[in-house]
């Protein structure tokens, strides 16, 4: 077995440390609010490709196949289960969801089904009523337009109602294993929080990410940053202290402790 390298061992310390939940720890309140005031107006230091790909590199190392949260069950019902996650938790979807695609999990049998049962079907989501036009809306369209197939093609699929770029980069990633990278409040938050990949919209953080991330990355990538946003690198308080790249983030509301000693 080939013995690991210093730049090795030191990852692997800092991906232990993490574990531990000893990786960093967090500054004051008020240095925290003024990380976040620096970060957003894009004011952090530039990662070198060197970061950049041992950050990506201990992401996969941690989570070899990350897997989008949102259940479905084909192609078409992932594109409504993201169309109903929008401003609304995939939690929450995944409590509504079952009952629905019990009941239709084609266009036909969706276009069937009506919207007033739609509506009653995911009426404890946010917008459930406009969702469940949509719902409609697109399964009519992928019937007479599209043979009944989500199409794997980005025009066609904004298109469709209720579906934007975010949505179409979800489909094309997880149904068709596109490297899209799709930009919600999450991966927009720890793009710009980091330094790693910093805009003022979704769609300038979008392309800085497929501008920067290393193509054998870049079709988990989505995962690894939605995840990361979602548990660790979150809104009011991030976990820091349990961080596999926090000595690699730009972030000066947190301080770095050092990596164990090799044993």
């Amino acid at each position: 077995m080939a013995r690991k390298t210093p730049k090795q061992q030191k990852s692997q310390q800092r991906l232990k440390a993490a574990r531990k939940g000893k990786a960093a720890h967090l500054k004051d309140r008020k240095a925290q609010v003024k990380a976040d005031a620096k970060a957003a107006h894009g004011e952090l230091p530039q990662w070198s490709k060197a970061e950049i790909e041992e950050a990506f590199r201990r992401f996969a190392a941690a989570n070899p196949v990350p897997r989008g949260e949102l259940q479905h069950i084909n192609p078409f019902t992932l594109l409504v289960a993201v169309v109903l996650s929008a401003q609304a938790t995939d939690a929450g979807v995944n409590k509504a969801t079952p009952a629905l695609f019990a009941l239709a999990d084609t266009p036909e049998q969706m276009a069937k089904l009506g919207e007033a049962k739609v509506r009653d079907l995911i009426k404890t989501i946010g917008l459930f009523r406009t969702k469940a036009k949509n719902v409609i809306g697109l399964s009519q369209q992928l019937v007479e337009k599209h043979g009944g197939k989500v199409p794997h093609d980005r025009e066609a699929l904004e298109a469709l109602p209720g579906v934007g770029r975010k949505t179409a980069n979800v489909v094309l990633n997880i149904a068709f294993g596109e490297p899209t990278i799709a930009v919600d409040t999450h991966i927009f938050r720890v793009g710009n929080r980091t330094g790693l990949a910093v805009g003022k919209t979704p769609l300038d953080v979008e392309l800085k990410l497929m501008e920067v991330v290393p193509e054998h990355y870049r079709l988990h990538a989505h995962h690894w940053l939605i995840l990361h946003g979602r548990y660790t690198c979150i809104a009011r308080r991030p976990l820091c202290v349990k961080c596999i790249i926090a000595d690699l983030c730009k972030w000066p509301g947190k301080t770095v402790n050092a990596a164990p000693a090799t044993k």
